[in-house]
């Protein structure tokens, strides 16, 4: 993928001596994992385990770095000050940063870069100041038409509190390790695991006329999952996967009919 500008991202810095702690206790990552050059995914969950907000994690410019959505960069701030209480770390914005893709050569080597940990496909990401970046690339268009292909979720995609973290295949897409100690809504997601009662995944929806934007999915008279997000023709579905295999109609939303694909990093 060529190098882009994601300026739909936005960068928070965790500033101070229990920032990694902090992070540790809140969010489905292993922080004890991050390393320079090695960045992380990661989400934070409501009590009953469903996506609040997913984000990347990278170390550098003297504090710890969210990669988040810019349009949830408030509402996660706000929930971090919340779950703050007496730690030592100050929360802030780093409106000097901004977020790209594919970057390369030196422009790369003047932010902090690492491969992307949900699938090598998309390439490098990067954390830079915008004073030292290529001014001239392309938007964040680019990118999403590659992760649409990919079927690969993010923001927008899981919502807020909609979604449990191993049906929007975070577990898949190295979001969660479950060797680490508590975090919130760990027990169930933990539980979900183990007893393997994950039975819905976020797949691609495509199209030959534009998607709306929500409905349900049909298999004949039979409703399979739900539209989540849409992008012009294509877009994700919550699909319940017993249903899917089982179902026999023409597979429709809002009686648009569609192709629903599994991507190949759930196989």
């Amino acid at each position: 993928m060529e190098s882009v500008h994601l300026s739909d991202r936005a960068v928070i810095a965790l500033e101070g001596p229990e920032a990694r702690a902090f992070l540790q206790g809140l969010v489905t990552n292993d922080l004890d994992q991050l390393a320079p050059g090695h960045g992380l995914y990661a989400a934070l969950l409501g009590p009953q385990g469903k996506i609040l907000f997913d984000f990347f994690i990278a170390e550098g410019d003297g504090a710890v770095l969210l990669d988040c959505q810019v349009s949830s960069a408030e509402a996660l701030i706000r929930k971090l000050k919340l779950y703050r209480l007496r730690a030592r770390i100050e929360i802030a914005p780093r409106l000097q940063l901004s977020v790209y893709a594919g970057l390369t050569g030196r422009p790369a080597e003047r932010a902090i870069t690492f491969a992307d940990p949900r699938l090598a496909a998309l390439g490098p990401r990067s954390i830079g100041a915008v004073a030292e970046m290529p001014a001239d690339l392309p938007g964040p268009a680019i990118y999403h038409a590659a992760r649409l292909e990919l079927g690969v979720p993010e923001g927008g995609d899981f919502g807020s509190d909609r979604i449990f973290a191993l049906d929007g295949g975070l577990d898949e897409l190295h979001a969660i390790a479950f060797g680490k100690g508590c975090y919130i809504g760990q027990e169930l997601t933990a539980r979900m695991k183990h007893r393997g009662t994950a039975r819905k995944r976020l797949l691609t929806v495509s199209a030959d006329a534009a998607l709306p934007t929500a409905g349900d999915i049909m298999a004949g008279d039979s409703a399979i999952g739900e539209l989540v997000a849409s992008y012009g023709s294509k877009g994700f579905a919550l699909v319940r996967l017993d249903r899917l295999e089982a179902s026999t109609g023409k597979i429709e939303v809002a009686q648009i009919p569609v192709a629903l694909t599994k991507p190949a990093w759930l196989d």
